[in-house]
């Protein structure tokens, strides 16, 4: 029996059933082939959370993918995508140590607990302001009217992005998630997302450039100013960088948002126990990123031979960790499938685990907490509307495209 024996199932991913429901095949694989061979993407799928947690402390399971992709191309596909590859090979997520060690000692100064608090009274000034304007309406789009802009205007000016230029970063946005998360149905899409990416990169250029010129307090000034020792970010890895930081910004947070707030209305019990006692609001946050977090599973390329689950992983092999499969697994959670906002404990890998921590979940739990918390208390009459349910089709990622609601 050959260790990629494939399981009978159907493994297309991206099947608009599977991006609508991924924990119905999640909960399908963990239980009867945890550690599968997915033989249409040719990469494996971990299911359990003690193995998703192995993993992520293993070495073995490298983060640089994005130079062994590159090698696996054609030489036409690496000269047609190698803007691409110059701007990704430099993000703090794709590298290992020693690169990683350097790259976030040097980045993580601009995300410290007190640098991310001093933002609070701004955050809650960017919700409020929303909420107030919503509130005067029948009906409108949660994601388009809500949840999008609070992190594309707090990540913007933590950035230091002029305002008049914010509005640019949607499709900017877009563009990486094309390129970074597997979008369904790319085709000759993936050229002009890369086109879209650099222009984003000139236009960050730029503003590294001005910066140098004219320090200020935000998170670029930061980045060229940060040193130690000798040691010091180059333009090409601070631009790169901060391409990463506003895709994250965005994409993060407006999913946590979006993905939030529909879990609580399809859970009348939960969202009245929260509305009941304001203070549950952190571990609801926690909750929402177990039962249904804006990442929906981590990719590592194995540097080594790896022995799991009775199955042997060669080296070179892609490997998915299903972060949503871990997060519901009965081995871990009590009643994995109840949404629960006063589970504890709740050691949910919602944000992945150690060295590739996500490093701005400080800010998403931030807007999180601050927007689910005043959409409860202001809009205690938010409902569902009865249109169908969009899912973003990627394969990484978990969010919708549109959430429509109405104030009853």
């Amino acid at each position: 029996m050959s260790d990629r024996q494939v399981l009978a199932v159907d493994d297309e991913v991206l099947s608009p059933e599977r991006i609508a429901d991924p924990h119905s095949y999640f909960s399908v694989l963990r239980e009867h082939d945890p550690v599968h061979w997915n033989e249409k993407y040719r990469a494996w799928f971990i299911h359990r959370y003690d193995d998703v947690l192995d993993a992520l402390r293993d070495p073995r399971f490298s983060s640089e993918r994005i130079g062994a992709a590159y090698d696996r191309l054609t030489e036409e596909q690496k000269a047609e995508r190698q803007p691409t590859y110059d701007i990704l090979m430099d993000w703090l997520v794709f590298r290992d140590p020693p690169d990683h060690t350097r790259l976030r000692r040097l980045v993580s100064r601009a995300f410290t607990p007190r640098a991310v608090e001093a933002w609070r009274e701004r955050v809650t000034g960017v919700v409020d302001e929303l909420i107030d304007g919503l509130s005067e309406r029948d009906h409108f789009d949660l994601i388009e009217d809500f949840a999008y802009p609070i992190p594309a205007v707090v990540i913007a000016e933590m950035m230091g992005v002029p305002p008049d230029d914010r509005d640019r970063f949607k499709d900017w946005s877009d563009d990486v998630m094309i390129l970074v998360f597997g979008a369904r149905g790319v085709g000759d899409r993936r050229a002009r997302a890369q086109q879209g990416l650099i222009e984003l990169a000139d236009y960050l250029g730029d503003l590294v450039a001005h910066y140098r010129q004219h320090p200020a307090d935000n998170i670029i000034s930061n980045l060229v100013e940060a040193s130690e020792g000798d040691d010091s970010l180059e333009d090409p890895e601070i631009v790169a960088n901060c391409v990463l930081f506003l895709f994250g910004g965005h994409e993060t947070t407006t999913n946590l948002i979006g993905n939030g707030i529909r879990v609580l209305l399809n859970h009348p019990d939960q969202i009245q126990k929260l509305r009941g006692d304001l203070s549950l609001i952190k571990p609801a946050v926690e909750e929402i990123l177990r039962f249904d977090g804006p990442s929906k599973m981590e990719v590592r390329t194995l540097a080594d031979q790896v022995e799991m689950g009775e199955k042997t992983l060669p080296a070179g092999d892609m490997v998915y960790l299903v972060q949503h499969a871990a997060n519901r697994d009965p081995d871990a959670f009590d009643h994995p499938d109840r949404f629960d906002i006063a589970r504890d404990p709740n050691n949910h890998i919602g944000f992945g685990f150690g060295l590739h921590f996500c490093l701005g979940a400080s800010v998403a739990r931030l807007e999180g907490t601050i927007a689910l918390e005043a959409l409860v208390r202001r809009l205690p009459n938010l409902e569902l509307g009865p249109e169908p349910e969009v899912w973003v089709p990627t394969m990484l990622s978990r969010g919708l495209e549109h959430l429509p609601v109405s104030l009853s």
